[in-house]
């Protein structure tokens, strides 16, 4: 969508309300504003050397409304996903969503696409590969998401 910052790492939209990307820098809080985005929801842990410091209070003092999520890389949970529903459906739109490397992030809307949304698995799929399939990593983790994946919350 023409205005988009896609210069913000692993920027994706999908749709006219949800965007989604990994990390964040100060630069980014104010472009988020200029596009509308009116909630952003962040799965990284803030003790991630690329988190952006008091990404919370520099939110909301752009009238950003802001919800963290800490999802360990190494043990994404149900409780994870839950409150990630949660605050996706029920939060001020539009949302932005993030994490360090948009991973954490595409898997949870895979998720929510395939087992909510009513999206086809391969549609589903093929969103979440523009940014990163567990299936097709050597990462260490990518076991425990190859298997979170494959969950349903239905």
């Amino acid at each position: 969508m023409a205005g988009d910052p896609e210069d913000i790492r692993a920027w994706q939209r999908l749709d006219a309300e949800i965007t989604t990307s990994g990390r964040i820098e100060d630069k980014d809080v104010a472009r988020l504003a200029a596009l509308g985005v009116r909630h952003v929801v962040n799965l990284a842990l803030e003790t991630h050397p690329e988190a952006l410091a008091d990404e919370g209070a520099k939110l909301t003092g752009q009238g950003i409304a802001y919800t963290h999520i800490p999802v360990p890389f190494d043990a994404p949970g149900e409780d994870h996903f839950a409150a990630f529903r949660k605050a996706v459906e029920e939060g001020p739109r539009p949302v932005h969503v993030h994490c360090i490397m948009n991973w954490r992030v595409s898997a949870f809307f895979y998720r929510l696409n395939r087992d909510h949304r009513g999206m086809a698995e391969p549609e589903a799929r093929a969103i979440m590969e523009r940014q990163w399939s567990p299936d097709g990593s050597d990462r260490p983790e990518a076991e425990v998401w190859a298997a979170f994946i494959a969950e349903s919350a239905r």
